[in-house]
């Protein structure tokens, strides 16, 4: 357990640029502590304590504004940065390396028994507000955008934005061709045609009007 404390505050000096000693870091980082007090928890739920394992997990809740299921897997050296609405369900898993910013959720689609949330591989940066939902890998060092809401695989290397999620790149560079033709909206497409239509058409009366002047 304790190894694993120094390896999440290593990988919080590493991806944090404000953070100033290791000792500020685990006397102040959020998520840091979520992360500790969900090692006790896993720890309880193993041993099959689990209503103490859920009320642990609910007290770090409290403390943090970190929601991390007991039965969650996530190795040593993950960073949460500030946390707060960060949600983790039970049989998601994460792998070191991970950094994960505030409003994430790892969850399910549904009621499904089995494994029902994400695997995370190592060295996934995960964007605020970003929601990935399904039993489903993250290859490692994917990147998710801000709000993107992934719902299926995401290759290793691989940059994902958008609801639904997309992957724009892989190793930077661009593998989606017809990007500018996905994001055309059908509605403001047909709202110009309409434009259009209603233009000509003040063309024409305008013409007839202008006839019928002369013939009177």
């Amino acid at each position: 357990m304790f190894k694993r404390l120094r390896a999440d505050i290593r990988a919080a000096k590493a991806n944090d640029p404000a953070a100033r000693s290791k000792f500020e870091i685990w006397l102040t980082y959020s998520g840091v502590h979520a992360l500790s007090w969900h090692r006790w928890a896993h720890f309880l739920y193993k041993i099959k304590l689990r209503l103490l394992a859920r009320i642990t997990s609910q007290f770090a809740k409290w403390l943090t504004g970190i929601e991390i299921h007991p039965a969650a897997k996530i190795a040593g050296g993950v960073f949460i940065d500030h946390g707060t609405g960060v949600v983790i369900g039970e049989t998601a898993e994460i792998e070191e390396g991970v950094v994960i910013y505030q409003g994430v959720t790892l969850g399910g689609t549904g009621k499904d028994k089995g494994k029902r949330h994400p695997t995370v591989k190592r060295g996934v940066i995960i964007s605020a507000g970003a929601k990935v939902l399904g039993a489903f890998t993250v290859g490692e060092y994917a990147k998710i955008g801000a709000g993107a809401v992934v719902l299926k695989e995401v290759p290793p290397y691989a940059t994902v934005v958008g609801v639904p999620g997309k992957v724009v790149r892989i190793n930077g560079e661009k593998v989606c061709a017809d990007l500018e033709q996905e994001k055309r909206d059908p509605l403001q497409e047909e709202i110009c045609h309409l434009r259009d239509k209603i233009f000509e058409l003040e063309q024409k009366i305008e013409t007839l009007t202008e006839k019928l002047k002369k013939d009177n």
